[in-house]
């Protein structure tokens, strides 16, 4: 099973990249033995339309276009549900052996999802009440994608 980490707008280089590379390398390596056998990031331009809701749908199409027909996805939106990882960890699990292609999560634009993925998103999860910039946001996901990897390993968590 392959996991995505779709995106509107590209990560510029800087330590929050480097730091989402090494959980991404990390999330990888852990991942292999679970039968996880890619990580893949998409990133798509965010749109230039003038209003809120032609933006939204314009990314909604990309993001939904963008991404395999059968996979699991998850949209990251401010409104979602708070998780604790091992929860996370389970519907990673959960979906694993679903038959889906792939789990997506998928990180909107400035403006959020437009209603054509939150259509389609299996779960939609939050990552807290406070805003957290995009970059920092992927860097989060990354970690408790490898947290998630460790936690299905058998590996101590620490929160048990």
């Amino acid at each position: 099973m392959k996991l995505i980490l779709a995106a509107i707008g590209r990560q510029k280089s800087g330590p929050e990249t480097e730091l989402l590379d090494r959980y991404l390398d990390r999330a990888r390596k852990a991942g292999r033995s679970l039968g996880f056998t890619q990580i893949d990031v998409i990133e798509l331009m965010e749109s230039r339309a003038k209003s809120t809701e032609e933006r939204k749908t314009q990314e909604a199409e990309q993001l939904l276009k963008a991404l395999p027909s059968s996979c699991y996805i998850i949209a990251l939106d401010e409104h979602g549900k708070h998780l604790p990882s091992p929860d996370f960890a389970k519907i990673i699990d959960r979906e694993r052996g679903s038959g889906h292609s792939a789990i997506a999560l998928v990180i909107g634009g400035p403006d959020g999802h437009g209603p054509a993925l939150l259509k389609e998103a299996k779960l939609k999860l939050a990552l807290g009440a406070m805003t957290w910039p995009h970059q920092i946001a992927r860097m989060l996901i990354a970690e408790q994608l490898y947290r998630a990897m460790t936690i299905l390993t058998g590996h101590p968590y620490h929160r048990s």
